[in-house]
């Protein structure tokens, strides 16, 4: 398994960079319900993290930003648990098989495989 990478910096220019890059991962999360790990994943990997620190590290972030993200939108009204409930086995399966393969990749093939599932989100997205 890889470590979460942590990177503490005390700069105060670092730290107006961390809260702008933070904010734009939680902004991303509350908007779009995803999409903070696109920002995070390069911006940790910036950070000095690996490819696949960054990754592990970014799910982490997500974890946290999405527990908010999640309670935003059950006291606005907009959560339905039920419709939800329904993926979480399968998700919690594919979660494991992905962590497990994220072990086994390289970085170069981790950042194409990422590329191009964010092409493809975008592609779809732009053709909706």
């Amino acid at each position: 398994m890889y470590r979460l990478c942590l990177v503490w910096q005390t700069n105060t220019g670092d730290n107006m960079s961390k809260f702008l890059k933070g904010l734009l991962c939680g902004g991303m999360n509350g908007f779009f319900g995803s999409g903070g790990g696109v920002i995070a994943v390069p911006v940790l990997e910036r950070d000095g993290c690996s490819a696949q620190q960054a990754h592990a590290s970014s799910v982490a972030l997500i974890f946290v930003l999405s527990l908010v993200t999640t309670v935003a939108y059950w006291l606005n009204g907009g959560l339905a648990f039920g419709e939800a409930w329904k993926y979480v086995p399968w998700g919690l399966l594919g979660a494991v098989i992905g962590s497990l393969c994220l072990r086994k990749i390289s970085s170069v093939w981790l950042h194409r495989v990422f590329g191009v599932v964010i092409i493809a989100g975008a592609v779809r997205s732009l053709l909706v």
